[in-house]
């Protein structure tokens, strides 16, 4: 394949661009605290110290995503290191531990940002996304610490392509020598499309101690994703995640004269896709590559990052490696397979091979793994019967959860626990079979046929995973049974599932919601009188497709953040997702027919029910629009529909006032249409 990739990559010399502006702050830090035992909140995306002890999170206990840290074992206390309201979505710890990372959304909205904090609350500023109408999100950290790289993405009106035969670098910028040149040299890289007008992905290593001199590793105009994912021990090598959804590439680069060596597929999910091996000869990738599920492949490398060999190292039939990560040592890799939804995690030996140690899990999710001191590891954590939570496993101990990540008992308020769902297999119309998982609401007999909520995740890709979920758990307090499917497109059954919506197949996988109604109601568990049906992102544009290509099914929907017409949404969305929607939905030039026959606008007449529309006011993934057009015509049509514009919230819910006032508002509109 990476003869086949080569000629999609161009490098230009003159493709220069202005580096990240970095802005100094004031800090923010909070005041050493305890966190009470009875409160209820999620800890997720955890990073440790050098050493293990410490661990930074990501925590909502103050109502928002903030960055905290804490022991990974012993007292509960923890640190605040910035207080202010903007919810913060990624961490990384340097490796020499004097810098913090972290990835903040202002305003509540898309556009994203890179801060580096001393572990203490000092020296907090901001590294890259600084600039009006930019958005930057992290990469890795060089092996010593020197520098963290970061991928800007710029809009077509913030970059001029420059004269032709200029070269060099941009004005403002300085050489570095020492330890942290990691790249050597002046030249520009460019990975990726010709140039053109649309936005541009620029991946740098910035020095948080001299963020003013950042060091360009490589651009792509017109891109969907662009991610500097490992650096090599000795700086030459520089592994990037790169490409649309559903054909995402992994780019070995070589850092001194940035040039491209091996390409090869790798799989979706979670953007750590690998790491070399300490001698650079090997990278260790999380791939797809001609095959079907995803499995650790060991690429061997020359010189110049040119493919040598490839073997499998551990593969499972049927199963999907989702998270790849290694432990300090740099010998041992974690690996967490997906297994109809739930995660199992085992440890293995690259050097002395073997079979893998399993890793008991206390929960059934595992959503990030990253190294904890020399030889242990610390995981991230989601179940149905708790809120997210970090635990700590020594070498070769099992997890133990962190003094400050919330008990399992607390995950709801006293009364009423969470419901343990089953997972269902469904066969579709046209023979294939689907997966999802069923909760039945408490005190329902089972014999007694329920209302029933059908809930469709986002993405496609996403797959529903037995994880505690709030708004399910208030629609069963309301006596609504939920089912939320896994219809073609979604993750976790393979690379054919996935692609089995692409094209014409999207008018499959909207059958296939009516096939999962169908289930639910032969089941004999949901009545099918009263029926619903929601979703997010693209579940809420499934959610509308269901109600205009089904309208004797449902009772009602309520659609979040969804697409209600292609054509719109292409031109209002962000350029980089519109590249990387573009191959999972269709061109909007080329596919111009197919986008508008499979655009919910266009069957609006058909729309018999009510619908609740709800939107991030700052959405630039899926543009407010899409949900006031759709709301505006069915009242055109004499129908009911509402329309609810959650404030200083993007495409993503991540205020807990927010998410209350959400979840609460679905569940009065479902229980006011399924009751009775």
């Amino acid at each position: 394949m990476a003869a086949d990739a080569r000629h999609q990559l161009t490098i230009d010399a003159a493709s220069a661009a202005a580096g990240p502006v970095p802005v100094a702050l004031a800090g923010a830090a909070g005041p050493l605290d305890t966190p009470q035992p009875l409160v209820s909140h999620g800890c997720w995306y955890p990073s440790a110290d050098p050493t293990g002890e410490q661990v930074a999170f990501i925590c909502d206990r103050g109502g928002v995503p903030q960055l905290w840290t804490g022991p990974a074992a012993g007292g509960a206390e923890v640190h605040l290191l910035d207080a202010d309201p903007e919810p913060v979505t990624e961490v990384a710890w340097s490796p020499d531990g004097r810098w913090i990372a972290y990835t903040v959304n202002p305003g509540g909205g898309e556009h994203s940002r890179v801060l580096c904090v001393r572990p203490d609350g000092s020296g907090r500023r901001v590294v890259a996304g600084a600039e009006a109408g930019s958005s930057a999100y992290l990469g890795c950290w060089a092996r010593d610490g020197s520098a963290v790289a970061v991928t800007v993405a710029e809009p077509p009106s913030s970059y001029r392509d420059p004269e032709p035969g200029l070269a060099g670098l941009p004005d403002g910028w300085a050489e570095r020598d020492g330890h942290a040149t990691l790249l050597g040299g002046a030249a520009l890289g460019d990975v990726g499309h010709r140039r053109g007008t649309r936005d541009r992905l620029s991946a740098y290593l910035v020095d948080p101690d001299a963020p003013g001199s950042p060091v360009l590793l490589a651009t792509e105009t017109g891109a969907a994703t662009l991610r500097v994912c490992d650096l090599s021990a000795d700086g030459r090598l520089a592994l990037l995640r790169r490409g649309p959804r559903g054909r995402r590439e992994a780019v070995v680069l070589r850092t001194y004269d940035l040039r491209p060596g091996c390409v090869l597929r790798v799989a979706d999910a979670d953007p750590w896709i690998g790491r070399f091996s300490a001698d650079g000869r090997t990278v260790w990738l999380r791939s797809d590559h001609e095959r079907e599920f995803a499995a650790l492949l060991a690429v061997g490398l020359d010189a110049g990052g040119e493919q040598k060999d490839l073997s499998v190292v551990a593969e499972r039939p049927d199963r999907d490696l989702e998270l790849l990560a290694f432990l300090a040592d740099g010998r041992t890799a974690a690996l967490a397979w997906n297994v109809r939804g739930a995660s199992e995690l085992e440890a293995l030996d690259l050097e002395a091979g073997g079979e893998p140690r399993p890793v008991e899990l206390p929960h059934e999710v595992v959503t990030r793994i990253t190294r904890g001191g020399p030889a242990g590891m610390v995981l991230a954590l989601s179940g149905s019967q708790r809120r997210p939570g970090v635990w700590w496993s020594a070498a070769g101990g099992p997890p133990v959860r962190t003094p400050w990540s919330s008990r399992d008992e607390d995950a709801v308020p006293p009364g009423r626990p969470p419901v343990r769902p089953v997972p269902e297999r469904v066969v579709a119309r046209d023979g294939l079979q689907l997966g999802g998982w069923y909760y039945r609401a408490p005190g329902r007999g089972a014999a007694e046929p329920a209302p029933c909520v059908l809930h469709l995740h986002g993405g496609p890709e996403e797959q529903e995973r037995p994880a505690f979920e709030p708004l399910y758990h208030e629609l069963l307090g309301r006596g609504l049974d939920v089912f939320a499917p896994d219809v073609r497109g979604s993750s976790g059954y393979g690379r054919s599932f996935v692609d089995a919506d692409l094209g014409t197949g999207r008018f499959e996988a909207i059958e296939d919601v009516a096939a999962c109604a169908a289930h639910a109601v032969l089941s004999g568990r949901a009545d099918p009188r009263r029926l619903a049906v929601m979703g997010w992102s693209y579940g809420g544009y499934l959610t509308l497709a269901s109600l205009v290509w089904h309208p004797e099914l449902f009772r009602t929907g309520v659609a979040v953040c969804g697409m209600s017409d292609f054509a719109t949404f292409f031109a209002g969305t962000e350029p980089w997702l519109a590249e990387s929607a573009a191959h999972k939905y269709g061109h909007p030039e080329r596919d111009r027919e197919l986008l508008r026959s499979l655009s919910p606008m266009n069957r609006i007449d058909a729309l018999r029910v009510p619908v609740l529309a709800v939107h991030g006011e700052h959405d630039t993934n899926v543009p407010p629009g899409e949900s006031e057009q759709f709301v505006r015509a069915a009242r055109e049509r004499g129908l009911t529909a509402e329309l609810m514009v959650l404030r200083e919230e993007g495409h993503q819910f991540r205020r807990a006032d927010s998410r209350r006032l959400f979840r609460r508002t679905a569940a009065d509109w479902m229980e006011r249409y399924l009751s009775g």
